[in-house]
This record gives C-alpha cells, structure tokens and sequence, in this order.
C-alpha cells in the first residue's frame, strides 16, 4: 500500500458521512472514556500490550471500542498480563493529521520491542485509528506527515492486529490482504457501515463494534497469542 492510496482512503472517510450525520456522528463517538490514556505499567513488562489508536472525535484514551476490546482480551487470556497503550493524535475531523497517530504508535512500538523485548504485541485501531495502523503496518517509507516507519524487525514481536471500521477496506485494501499481517489480522466492517463498505450507508453500523464485534476480535487474538 502507497500513502497516496490511505490518504484517498482517508478522504473517502470524510466524504462517506453526510454534513447532517456528521452532526450525529460526533456526539455518538464522544462518550465518557473506557479505559486509560496510558495504562502500561511503567515498573515491568506485561506479557501482552495492546496498542490502539481510538475513533474520531473520541476524549483522549482508548475510546469505547478500543476500551471494550482491551477489557474483552484481559478476560481470554488465561491470566496473562495485559497493559494497553493509547495512542497519542488529534482524532479530529481533520483525517490526515491521523499520520500524527502513526508516528506516535510507531514511536511506541519500537520503545516496546526495545524495552519489553519478550511482550507480545497487539495492534489495533477503530475508524480513524484504524487509519493509523493500516499506515505503520503497510507503509515501509516516510510521507505526508509520516516519518517514522517501522523497523523490518516488528512484526516478530506482534501477535495479531484487530481493526474496526476500516477505511482501507473501502478500498479493497483490508490488511487481511496483506502478504506481512493478513494471517495475524482481523478486519472487521459492520455491514452498511459507510466507512469500511463501497455502498454503505448506515451511519449507525459506523457506531456499532463495541460487544459483540470487538469480541469476535478478542477471541481471534486470543488465539494467537
């Protein structure tokens, strides 16, 4: 994938929502936070971390999906520790500053590989956020804001990706297509959803990944961890 092809993806993004269900969408992404900013202990490793990057117009932390999902996982995964980390971006209207979500998730990443060498990695991403994965696992090269690529070495250390809503899938471009993260992906897209579907067009599939969605996540990257 080219950034040229997830800044079209991004732009689909914004064009996919009315002006009036914009209006809609945003109070329905706003919701009081699940979940820390932060919530990586900062004295040890886990024996999981979950990276996610939340939805548009969400407070600041993991947002509701990504909060579900993570609360989700700690239940699936035999007792193992689970720290998450959320990542730090506008996540405003303005979709191409989602390139800010991937210097920053990646700049994380490469400090955990560093750090907790022997962690295994989730990645995961609602809307937006999901933007911002599909940019550090499918883009090798800096552009268009983006400019700290990650290292060849990564994917040894990442279990599974779980993204929701994801624009790239508009494109045909799921990252279950990828030849270096399909078989470790899930990529899940509500139907109707207008931000992940050619001829979606319900606003609120959009809203709806939270519970049964982001379980279905869980349990596939349960298994693979």
């Amino acid at each position: 994938m080219t950034f040229d092809r997830l800044r079209s993806a991004l732009i689909c993004t914004a064009a996919a929502i009315p002006t009036a269900s914009v209006v809609l969408l945003a109070p329905a992404l706003s919701p009081i936070p699940i979940g820390g900013a932060a919530t990586a202990s900062a004295q040890g490793c886990h024996d999981i971390e979950v990276v996610f990057a939340r939805g548009t117009n969400e407070d600041a932390g993991l947002g509701v999906v990504g909060g579900t999902f993570v609360d989700q996982l700690r239940g699936k995964v035999g007792g193992r520790s689970v720290g998450a980390y959320a990542v730090n971006y506008p996540a405003t209207f303005d979709f191409l500053k989602a390139a800010a979500g991937a210097n920053d998730a990646s700049a994380h990443i490469q400090n955990l590989i560093n750090t907790c060498p022997n962690s295994r990695l989730v990645l995961g991403g609602y809307s937006q956020g999901a933007a911002v994965i599909d940019v550090i696992s499918a883009v090798p090269v800096p552009g268009v804001g983006f400019d700290n690529p990650l290292p060849p070495n990564v994917p040894e250390h990442v279990a599974a990706i779980a993204v929701f809503g994801n624009p790239s899938a508009k494109l045909g471009l799921p990252l279950t297509a990828s030849p270096v993260w399909g078989a470790r992906s899930i990529d899940l897209c509500n139907p109707g959803d207008p931000i992940c579907q050619t001829n979606g067009e319900d606003v609120a599939a959009h809203r709806a990944y939270a519970g049964g969605p982001t379980n279905q996540a869980a349990d596939f990257v349960a298994g693979r961890l």
